[in-house]
């Protein structure tokens, strides 16, 4: 099952077609391509049109080649595609692209591996059209891009767009453009490139996403890294993706490598294989291009797991992945095809509901009183105090008083008054509008910091520093005083990193001395240390900086030079906190409750939940606290006329709370057209429902799935689980809950089994009686 095909994020009704379904995040092998007489190699590409995979080029270990295979991926079958005309001379490191209904060959290396003789690069330009399976070449007139191999390519905007390579002495980094819409009149242009340009590098590989190219590593000599850049076609500009933003403990980018593959599909990036620092890995990383983030996608447990190689080739037909071919252990060419399958879920929207919750300010029940100056910041009880154990004591200190002065004030009252509710509902349930704006005091904090420490517990995030913007800086450092007095440790972490990211030639003196200011050691020793630094320590104290910093501390700078202190190495655990998602959890859990201040009804039974939190996920409950909220605080529960089981109401709120989408098939039912109902984001709810149904109907579980179709008159999903039923009667038959179904679905069971039954099964058993 490869969730649903379309990825956009609408939230129509999603039908459940039952048929073969490839697991998510499966590898398998296809059949290899043994039958041509060396046709297994490595440094080739391939590319995807329509329906088949064609692999061009690349060495087979004796000779380099210029054979053209196509690999039918529908009948997974093997042949050399029809050609006429002259191909490319035999060359490997090469590219390839498609675009139209041609592929573009450019440039590689060529001549007689096996005789050592007559190897050079190439800047020629082929093209091979599917359609008639001619080759040509392109002959341009003008100015020409270095001949060069092991470079980067990729079609944007109806044109071919060449990166870096090697040209037989040097890595390069420059970058050259063709049209490839009028042949007649195509000329090369060199772009001039603006930015963070990544070192000149080869044997790396280009995607395109977003409307942004991506490349990541590749060989650069001295200065090869991990990093990953992208570059805006529009205005020209290089920027590089920072990682100051994964804290420890969170999945970091694949180690630096080369000879290894990339391809996009939706919003994701994924990386394959290549050589990292004299091993062969075998994981597949993916980077999610919104949330900047990576993971090691786990295969499903059927894969057929294709080993380390390097210098292999990648293409994505509809929503899989196709590997071929490769360097693998001891140097062996290997002719094996992989299949891998993409997920392709919406993405989960979870930080950028409570991110815009913080924004628009809308029912907030909280106003910070901040500072001296007595600013004001606005919030929602019941994220802060899931998330930050500090201001949860205030807040509760400062309800305690705003309580104790409404008791003083209308003591004449009755006690069912103003003065807090029944005990047996938290005392934040009562209807809105009856509660006055919480007011807390925090002498301690200015506004500015404090609203990016805000930012930070409604999303996980704060915003980078800007390069040369000391200002920013010298602001995390104040948001990082503050994450040590309210015991925030993941803040800590990601100020830190950020603080010591940001630190360069023109700013340490500053930071430095405000690091000395606050009192923040760790940032100060850092600072210390960057400026002693052999590389800059005369730029630095050559500064007019330099000549106004305090005296104490250009003693600690001269003294540190002389002497420096010994490194002490800490085995201890770093703490990095709890994220978002753990808070809102442990808040659904428990947690919260004594904030809750709505009663959701679900058969009469009530629930208690966040007002906040529900109108930052749903569209639905947003709309009804604005604009009709019930007088007793009360909300009666149904997705559509069907009122969902409590198991998968809780299922519900798990996914409105912290974006778990992890259920029993049974739920995926009732919750199916909740995204539709409730006005969630996107349709990420449904597709997981999908999934979940389609994969998960099993002997176990099928008559529970079996009421809930019948309740939700999910008629397709009814009939796919009398099939079962019908095809396994003998193990269903045992199972304890048959003797609790409804009279008439018993009833659909008897009638299901007298269809299948044929007629000489019906003849066979009047002859038993």
């Amino acid at each position: 099952m490869s969730g649903p095909e379309n990825c956009s994020d609408s939230v129509e009704y999603l039908t459940l077609n039952f048929g073969p379904f490839e697991t998510v995040h499966r590898w398998r092998r296809l059949p290899p391509c043994d039958e041509f007489v060396g046709a297994r190699r490595s440094k080739h590409t391939v590319v995807a049109y329509r329906d088949a995979i064609y692999v061009f080029g690349g060495d087979n270990g004796k000779n380099m080649l210029n054979d053209l295979l196509r690999f039918d991926v529908k009948d997974c079958s093997w042949c050399r595609a029809f050609t006429t005309g002259t191909p490319p001379a035999p060359r490997y490191h090469h590219s390839a692209v498609v675009y139209g209904s041609s592929m573009f060959v450019f440039g590689g290396y060529t001549g007689d591996i096996y005789s050592n003789s007559n190897l050079k690069n190439k800047n020629d330009l082929f093209e091979y059209k599917f359609a008639t399976g001619q080759w040509t070449e392109w002959k341009v007139e003008g100015s020409l891009p270095v001949a060069r191999s092991a470079h980067g390519a990729t079609v944007y905007n109806d044109k071919l767009w060449i990166f870096a390579g090697y040209d037989g002495n040097a890595r390069l980094n420059d970058m050259w453009t063709i049209n490839l819409q009028d042949r007649e009149h195509a000329c090369w242009e060199e772009i001039e490139q603006s930015g963070e340009i990544p070192p000149s590098c080869c044997n790396f590989p280009v995607a395109v996403c977003r409307d942004k190219m991506f490349v990541f590593s590749g060989q650069s000599g001295a200065k090869i890294t991990n990093n990953l850049f992208q570059f805006e076609f529009k205005g020209h500009m290089w920027t590089r993706i920072p990682t100051e933003h994964l804290l420890r403990g969170s999945p970091p980018p694949p180690q630096r490598r080369y000879g290894h593959t990339m391809v996009a599909f939706d919003r994701h990036l994924y990386v394959f294989g290549g050589a990292a620092d004299n091993t062969l890995p075998n994981e597949l990383h993916c980077y999610d291009v919104d949330s900047q983030t990576w993971e090691v996608i786990q295969p499903s447990l059927d894969s057929e797991m294709p080993s380390g190689r390097l210098f292999h080739a990648a293409a994505v037909i509809q929503d899989a992945m196709y590997i071929f071919g490769g360097t693998v252990d001891n140097n062996v060419r290997s002719g094996e095809m992989y299949r891998f399958q993409f997920s392709c879920y919406p993405q989960c929207t979870l930080h950028e509901d409570y991110g815009k919750l913080w924004e628009n300010r809308q029912f907030c029940d909280v106003v910070f009183i901040l500072g001296e100056r007595e600013e004001r910041v606005l919030g929602h009880i019941a994220i802060v105090t899931a998330r930050c154990q500090w201001l949860r004591k205030k807040i509760l200190q400062a309800r305690d008083r705003q309580r104790q002065k409404a008791k003083q004030e209308s003591s004449e009252e009755s006690e069912d008054g103003a003065g807090g509710g029944p005990r047996d509902i938290p005392a934040g349930n009562r209807p809105s509008g009856t509660q006055p704006m919480l007011e807390v005091a925090i002498r301690e904090a200015e506004a500015q910091p404090f609203e990016v420490l805000m930012q930070f517990l409604y999303t996980d995030k704060i915003q980078y520093p800007r390069r040369g913007h000391v200002q920013d800086v010298l602001l995390i450092m104040d948001v990082y005083k503050l994450a040590l007095s309210f015991q925030l440790s993941r803040l800590e972490q990601l100020c830190v990193q950020y603080i010591e990211a940001s630190v360069d030639l023109q700013n340490v003196l500053s930071v430095c001395e405000n690091a000395n200011k606050l009192q923040l050691d760790q940032l100060k020793e850092h600072c210390l240390n960057f400026v002693v630094k052999e590389s800059h320590f005369n730029q630095v104290i050559m500064t007019k900086e330099f000549e106004h910093l305090s005296t104490a501390l250009i003693v600690e700078i001269v003294r540190r030079k002389q002497q420096p202190p010994l490194r002490l190495y800490s085995d201890q655990p770093v703490d990095i906190g709890t994220s978002l998602v753990q808070d809102m959890k442990a808040c659904l859990e428990g947690g919260g409750l004594e904030f809750c201040d709505i009663i959701l009804l679900l058969d009469g039974h009530p629930r208690p939940a966040h007002k906040a939190i529900l109108a930052a996920r749903s569209s639905y409950f947003e709309a009804m606290f604005r604009s009709f909220m019930p007088e007793d605080g009360q909300v009666n529960i149904s997705i559509g006329e069907m009122v969902p089981s409590k198991q998968a109401f809780e299922s519900m709120l798990r996914y409105i709370y912290y974006g778990d989408v992890d259920m029993p098939p049974e739920d995926s039912l009732y919750l199916f057209a909740a995204p539709y109902y409730y006005g969630f984001s996107n349709n990420r709810l449904q597709a997981y429902c999908k999934q979940n149904l389609e994969m998960n109907v099993t002997v176990e579980n099928v008559l529970q799935i079996l009421e809930a179709a019948d309740k939700t008159q999910a008629l397709d999903m009814k009939k796919h689980c009398l099939h079962i039923i019908v095809h396994q009667f003998i193990k269903v038959s045992k199972l304890p809950n048959l003797r609790s179904l409804s009279q008439l679905l018993l009833l659909d069971i008897i009638e299901s089994l007298a269809t299948h039954i044929s007629d000489k099964q019906c003849a066979e058993m009047g002859s038993d009686i």
